[in-house]
């Protein structure tokens, strides 16, 4: 059975600066040694892998928590990047430069983007790579889509498809949080070109089986995916917006198969329209209610009828004064003994 033991700290001190050292190196913010040139770099990137895949996990919170490392992390993406671009516009600004020459320069620096990606989805710090790599993609494609390169360059532009695939796939499945204005806007940067190079890389394999350049079957279906999910987790006119695009686009409908998506979009439009609708009926609804103490307002109104059944007991008391007549009655036998005493005078 293995025993773990705790590293103490002078050992992890000892590790973060052995990683410090490597990845200053590895993204060359100190320039390497003239003897070593290259290898040196390239010795330096694999002990940083090395450290980031093999350490214990107690050792690798420490190189991925620490603020120093996060701050020499991000010096070296700016500087990977920088160095990245710079590359590629010398492919259209120095047209005498040998092509042989540039294209190493180029596919060094893809390497370094490529590396400093896998590097930073382990420390942690993707969200940084993500944000850099949409603010260059116009850049990017803007080269790589250049009369100029249409027909050379398929090693880059294979790369950058395996970049962009790892990026989306953080972003669309929800490993990077993103707010929707930068997911919509690395979307509508990639998508073209994505579709594009899939119709086109599948053409020239189909010409000449001997083209070394393929969308392999697991990254395209990588990519697939990734653009399936993001697209469904956009707001509804955004989504509307790249379906539209998608339906219309005739011989790349196919890739990236978007009916997935269609078919959820659709769902919850009638969904909200459904509701807009039941929200909408609800007014009319409660203005029938209101207007029910109408009939209530009538209701209060016949208590004008008992008012004058109330009145009613007048009569009665009408009826109540007939006893005078009945008085006036009894007093009519005073007449007849008037009368008698009328004929006992006339006896006499």
């Amino acid at each position: 059975m293995t025993k773990l033991i705790k590293a103490s700290p002078e050992e992890l001190s000892a590790t973060k600066d052995v990683f410090l050292s490597a990845f200053r190196f590895a993204t060359s913010i100190n320039d390497p040694s003239p003897p070593f040139g290259d290898e040196l770099r390239t010795c330096a990137q694999e002990q940083v892998e090395f450290m980031l895949w093999d350490s214990e996990k107690e050792i690798l919170g420490i190189i991925t928590a620490d603020e120093e490392i996060k701050h020499e992390a991000r010096m070296g993406l700016c500087k990977i990047f920088t160095s990245f671009e710079k590359a590629l516009f010398s492919l259209l600004s120095e047209p005498d430069m040998k092509y042989k020459d540039v294209e190493k320069k180029i596919m060094k620096s893809m390497a370094d983007v490529e590396w400093l990606c896998n590097v930073l989805m382990k420390t942690g710090l993707m969200k940084d790579f993500v944000a850099r790599w949409t603010d260059v993609s116009n850049c990017v494609l803007t080269v790589v889509e250049d009369k100029r390169v249409h027909s050379i360059m398929w090693d880059l532009k294979v790369k950058l498809l395996e970049v962009t695939s790892k990026v989306l796939d953080a972003v669309g499945y929800g490993t990077l949080i993103l707010p929707p204005p930068a997911r919509a806007q690395l979307l509508k940067a990639w998508l073209p070109y994505v579709r594009k190079m899939k119709l086109l890389l599948d053409s020239m394999g189909n010409e000449d089986i001997e083209f070394p350049y393929r969308m392999e079957e697991e990254l395209s279906e990588t990519i697939e995916g990734a653009i399936v999910s993001l697209v469904s987790a956009l707001p509804s006119n955004n989504q509307a917006e790249i379906l539209a695009d998608w339906m219309s686009s005739g011989e790349y409908v196919k890739y990236p198969d978007l009916s997935e998506a269609f078919e959820v979009w659709c769902y919850r439009t009638k969904s909200a329209n459904r509701r807009l609708l039941e929200a909408l009926d609800e007014p009319s609804s409660a203005s029938d209610a209101l207007d029910e103490p109408s009939s209530a307002s009538d209701a209060l109104d016949e208590p004008s009828s008992a008012s004058d059944a109330l009145d009613e007991p007048s009569s009665a008391s009408d009826a109540l004064d007939e006893p005078s007549s009945a008085s006036d009655a009894l007093d009519e036998p005073s007449s007849a003994s008037d009368a008698l005493d009328e004929s006992s005078s006339s006896s006499d």
